[in-house]
């Protein structure tokens, strides 16, 4: 029995190493290629245990999660204007038909890649060449996305691969056409700023000169009004001086008088020359404007001449 054990296991081991040979797994994140003598034989793409033939079928694997392709530098673009643009972009691609792709690229990823790319920047070119430079940018890049990967797709399916999606990451002009664009800009920014400029200052002139005018009607207005309640006024007090003079006219005259003499002899210095019989003299004569009568001695000596 023991000279039997090794025996034994050595049919144990002879065993597994047949079934691990036979047996191979799938993963849901692969596919995988069955081949026989270099030929496929067979692909899977569901998960699971599988068995194959040993020492003559081999399984190769390929993956079946979606795969990006970045641009390592931008790509130069010419526009429909014949302007050039520099575009970064990156596409999401997976692999649908494993056998179609490794019969049409060998299953070398990089190839497929090279292939993909190639496609993406001739349809790119195709497209960016029917477009102008705002077009390209802002108008129509959604739409330039869509047709690209439509059409991406259709050529890459020649290979076994499925276009998800094409992406532009950055749509740019080259340094020396960016540098004359930001300087037409910062040209059409400035004559629009004097253009706001000049129509502000009008602006400010006319509400100036209507303020003005206001102003001088306004002025002219309260002149007018205070001129006639001035002028009302002096009527009134004319009426009430006529009115309170007129019940005794001596007397008014008399006050009149004796304004002039205030008003005339305010100063020391001022000169008045008139004949001492002149009427502004009338009532420092005597009361009531008469002259006072001469004294008795005077009247004597002038009878007894």
């Amino acid at each position: 029995m023991r000279e039997r054990l090794p025996l034994f296991a050595g049919i144990c081991l002879f065993v597994f190493a047949i079934l691990s040979m036979s047996l191979f797994t799938v993963d849901q994140r692969q596919h995988a290629l069955v081949f026989q003598l270099g030929e496929v034989k067979g692909q899977i793409s569901e998960p699971g245990l599988y068995g194959k033939i040993p020492l003559i079928q081999n399984v190769r694997y390929f993956d079946k999660r979606i795969l990006t392709l970045d641009t390592t530098e931008p790509e130069r673009f010419i526009t429909s204007e014949k302007k050039n643009v520099l575009v970064d972009l990156f596409v999401k691609w997976r692999i649908v038909d494993p056998k179609l792709y490794y019969i049409s690229v060998g299953g070398d990823e990089a190839r497929a890649k090279t292939r993909l790319e190639q496609t993406v920047n001739a349809g790119l070119r195709e497209e960016f060449g029917k477009r102008t430079v705002h077009e390209v940018v802002s108008g129509e890049r959604d739409k330039i996305m869509d047709d690209m990967r439509d059409k991406a797709d259709q050529d890459a399916r020649k290979i076994g691969v499925q276009i998800v999606d094409v992406r532009l990451k950055r749509v740019d002009l080259p340094a020396e056409v960016s540098e004359s664009v930001y300087r037409r800009m910062e040209a059409e920014r400035k004559r629009v700023a004097n253009e706001l400029r000049s129509q502000g200052g009008a602006e400010a002139e006319k509400i100036k000169a209507d303020a003005d005018k206001q102003r001088e009607v306004i002025v002219a207005e309260a002149y007018r009004d205070a001129q006639k309640v001035k002028g009302d006024g002096d009527a009134k007090a004319s009426a009430i001086y006529a009115q309170a003079f007129g019940q005794s006219p001596e007397f008014y005259a008399f006050y009149r008088s004796l304004e002039a003499y205030r008003s005339s002899f305010k100063s020391k210095s001022d000169v008045l020359v008139v004949e001492p019989n002149s009427e502004f003299f009338k009532y420092l004569k005597g009361p009531g404007g008469r002259s006072a009568p001469a004294p008795e001695s005077a009247k004597s000596s002038k009878n007894g001449k």
